[in-house]
Parts: C-alpha cells; structure tokens; sequence
C-alpha cells in the first residue's frame, strides 16, 4: 500500500474522520503490547517501526548484527517475510528463494546473517536457535506481544516523524506513541534532528551510499524507479549525489512489478536515454519473468547502509542488553 498523503499533513478532516477507528484499532495494539511475550532461548534484540513503513528499519537491523559480531556475537535475523506467500519456519536461502516466496527484505538480511523467515515467531525463534546463532534480531515484530524482548529499538525517521501522530487508519502510527515508548528501550533516528522532549536514549544515524555506486551515477540523466515506503526520500538521495532526476516512477511499498511495466520502464527509458536506477529492495523483488530479468539486468541499484553517529554508545547499549540475559539466566 501506498501511505496517503494525509497521514503526513498535522490536521486534516480525512483524518479527524478516521479517528475513531484508529482509536479502536490503537486500543486493541496497547492491549497486544502489554501482554508478556515467551522468552526464547536466545537473547531478543528487536528492530521495530513505531509507524507503517519508510523509517528504515532493515538497515538498521543489518547495522545492528553487524555490531553484535564486531563484539563476538552471531547473530541471525527473525522476520515475518512481509509480501512472500512462504509462512514458514524456513531459513531463507537465496539460491532457491525470491520475493515472491519470502519476501524482499528477508533476501537483503539475508545478505549479512542467517535469516529465519516465520508468520509464528515463537516457532521461527526456535529455528533460529537450531543455527549457530548466539543472538536473534528481529526485524519488524515490536508490536507483537509473542516473544519477550531483551532489547527494543525504535527506528524514526526524521523528516517524516511520527506523521500527523494518528494511530492507524487516521495516521501511520501502529500503535498509540505513549505505549510504544513503555516497551522501547531506545531510539534509532534516521536524519538530522533528534527529537526533543524524549524520554528515552536516542541515537542518531544516517543512510549512507555506496561510493562506488554513488559516483558511477553523478551527473547522469537517470529515470528512478522506487516501491519503497517512501520513495520521494530515494529521489532526494539521488539528487543530492548529483544525479539528474529526469524521470521519476513511484510505485506502493513492496510493490511487485508486472512485466508490462517492466517493459514500459526499459522503453521510457531507452526513448529518452535514461539511466535506470533503483533501489536494492527493488531489484530483488524484480521476478524471473524475462521482461523483470531485463530490467533487473539494466538498471543500475544504489546500495545504502546505516551509520550510527555515535557507534560505541550502540554497541554499549547492546553488550549491556545481553550482560543482563545472561545473568538473568545464571540466576
């Protein structure tokens, strides 16, 4: 789904009518968030998106595990595999797996560590601890009261906030702000600003670009193509890298291209001699039709990752996090 331009807007009538439901629905999410979860065997470090989408949250949780081995962990990722029709428990395993199976963020964790994909968590954490992992990061499943969290993470990003501070339908947010800072332990805040009157730690961060990718598209004319959860941020990426914005297509969060328009996307393309370029979770949901090959095969991806402003005071946080499991454990 595409998040409607109301959620971002601080009053609107759309949303002043939609209040009720989100009432009923943030209700129903501050119930779920108060419930005691099942402690797994392993420690549970928690990557949640207090909103629907865009903040960030996969890189954030790939930064983290890279952390966790930086401390001599092994960590290994639990995702429910939004948009793949896979429910699981199943390690991802992407010789034989697409997005159409497990999803496109399962394929990118994938890439860093181990990654359990599971619509039951409990049993995906079962999974997980039958790995060589030491440590289980959740992308996603704050919100779920099934396991226990050693750990929570909130990732925000800061141009976007917390949308017009409605709960779903009436705003982007998941669950009612107050409730979800009961169960945080900390923030993740992607951009510049940190927010302010915020009770808990907040660390900065940014989205940082591959050079070699970033410098192979300076000063070209490109045609961006972007099913993100906010595309406009991967359009303003690519200005600020000195790219030339010529066209820009954007398409539903997890949006799954057809092979009409993934012919559609090469011609346009072609007509106007456009570099195409999208993002990496765009190029791993690209099927295996011939037509999505041929784009995949053509348009250049700009890979990002995320760098904490101040990485000790994480990895701090995380070890500290993990001390207490383990002597919570001992005792």
């Amino acid at each position: 789904m595409r998040a409607p331009a109301f959620w971002w807007r601080k009053a609107g009538v759309t949303a002043a009518l939609l209040s009720p439901l989100g009432a009923i629905y943030g209700a129903i999410a501050e119930v779920l968030l108060a419930r005691a979860g099942k402690r797994a065997a392993l420690p549970v470090i928690c990557i949640g998106d207090p909103t629907l989408g865009g903040g960030g949250k996969t890189p954030a949780a790939i930064a983290v595990a890279a952390l966790l081995r930086e401390i001599g962990e092994r960590p290994a990722f639990l995702t429910r595999g939004y948009g793949g029709r896979e429910r699981g428990p199943l390690v991802v395993d992407p010789t034989i797996h697409d997005a159409a199976a497990v999803g496109d963020e399962p394929l990118l964790l994938a890439r860093a560590a181990p990654t359990v994909v599971a619509a039951d968590r409990i049993a995906g954490a079962l999974l997980a601890t039958g790995t060589d992992a030491s440590v289980i990061v959740m992308d996603d499943g704050f919100q779920s009261p099934a396991l226990e969290k050693d750990l929570s993470f909130l990732v925000i990003d800061a141009a976007a906030g917390l949308g017009n501070g409605h709960v779903f339908p009436a705003g982007p947010l998941r669950a009612p702000w107050p409730a979800q800072l009961r169960r945080a332990q900390a923030l993740i805040v992607v951009g510049d600003n940190l927010p302010s009157a915020n009770p808990l730690p907040a660390f900065q961060a940014k989205l940082v670009a591959e050079e070699s990718a970033a410098a192979a598209l300076k000063d070209k004319r490109v045609l961006a193509f972007a099913g993100i959860g906010r595309p406009d941020k991967f359009f303003a990426t690519l200005r600020a890298l000195g790219a030339e914005v010529a066209v820009a297509r954007p398409f539903a969060d997890h949006h799954r291209y057809t092979p009409q328009e993934a012919r559609a996307l090469i011609a346009e393309a072609g007509a106007h001699d456009l570099v195409l370029v999208t993002t990496e979770k765009d190029r791993v949901r690209l099927g295996r039709d011939p037509a999505s090959a041929a784009l995949a095969e053509k348009a250049q991806t700009l890979p990002v990752s995320l760098k904490f402003a101040k990485e000790p005071a994480v990895k701090q946080m995380i070890a500290e996090a993990l001390l207490r499991r383990q002597r919570a454990r001992a005792g």
